[in-house]
Formats: C-alpha cells, structure tokens, sequence
C-alpha cells in the first residue's frame, strides 16, 4: 500500500461509483462491490465476537480469520487478483477437523444459540453463507479464484463447529431443533 488515506470523504462516489484497487471505476451495487460488502461485513462481524471472552486458540484462530479476510478483499478489489493461496482453506480444514473431534456426533438439526459467543459464531456463519453466495454470483461472470471460493465455503464449516465447541466447552450444549413444537 503506498500511501495512507489522510482524507476520508473524496466525493468520488456521489454518482453511484466507486474505485477498485486497479483504479477503475464500478458502480456501487455491481456484483463485485456486492462480494466485497459482504465479506467487509463478514469481518465486522467476527470482530464483534472477538470482542466476547474467548478461549485464547479461538481467539487467535479468529484473527487469522480476519486477516484472511481482508487478503480476500483485497483480491476481489482487484479484477483478475489472486492474493489468497490454496494453503488458507486447507488451514481452515484442518482446524474444523481438530476443534469437531472434540463433539460428539451431530445426529439432529441444531438451532443458533447457547451461549452468546456461540449465537454471535452462528450469526458470523450465516453472513460468510451471503458473502459465499455473493462470491459466486459473481465468478458467474467474473474470474474468482478457487481459494476464494473455497476459503468462504470452508470458513462457514468452521464457523458451524466452533459455534457447536464453543457451547460444548462453556458446559451448554447444543440447542437441538423440537419439530412442530408449537404446533
């Protein structure tokens, strides 16, 4: 990055449009800007949660996150940029199979809840679900590359299984879904 903004409001996008990262312009609700929205949101999100008490390896684990998240950002800000490596999602992977051995086995649909850490973790899961989606939309018309992809798919799995560890390692459970329970 060779400079730092000093002057927050340009008046630049007044017209609908804003600037990527190659300097052209794009209408504000193109399907990029969309993507990029999207996972901007997705790290707000995670940030919130990091603002929870959290066991330190989920802790860190999630500023990784962050980190990942903006190196994509970066690359959808970019057209034709490849910023993240094939090496991110498989870290995500791993990471789902040491935190879901530790769970027993998932054998009913499970409600977003428990503890607040583990609301806020599923809350995160469902905005990385839009960001994913946004991110196909456009690969539909666009090169996207697989790691980005992929990272989106992987991190809501991720997201799923700390949600389900973190209720388990404060002692609460899962919340298990009733079927026709008011009805």
């Amino acid at each position: 990055m060779g400079y730092r903004l000093s002057k927050i409001y340009t008046r630049t996008g007044d017209a609908g449009t804003t600037g990527l990262g190659d300097g052209t312009r794009v209408p504000k609700d193109a399907p990029r800007i969309a993507a990029l929205g999207d996972v901007d949101e997705l790290n707000a999100v995670i940030g919130l949660l990091l603002c929870e008490e959290l066991p330190g390896e989920v802790r860190k684990l999630l500023l990784g996150v962050q980190h990942d998240l903006f190196d994509l950002g970066g690359e959808l800000s970019v057209p034709g940029g490849a910023f993240l490596k094939a090496t991110q999602p498989q870290r995500l992977e791993t990471e789902i199979d040491r935190f879901n051995g530790e769970l027993a086995p998932l054998k009913e649909f499970i409600l977003p809840g428990g503890t607040r850490a583990a609301a806020l973790t599923h809350h995160a899961r469902t905005v990385c679900r839009r960001a994913e989606r946004a991110v196909v939309t456009l690969a539909q018309t666009e090169t996207v590359s697989a790691p980005a992809r992929q990272y989106l798919n992987r991190l809501s799995d991720l997201l799923f299984v700390l949600a389900r560890w973190l209720n388990h390692h404060a002692g609460h459970g899962d919340v298990l879904w009733q079927k026709g329970l008011n009805a």
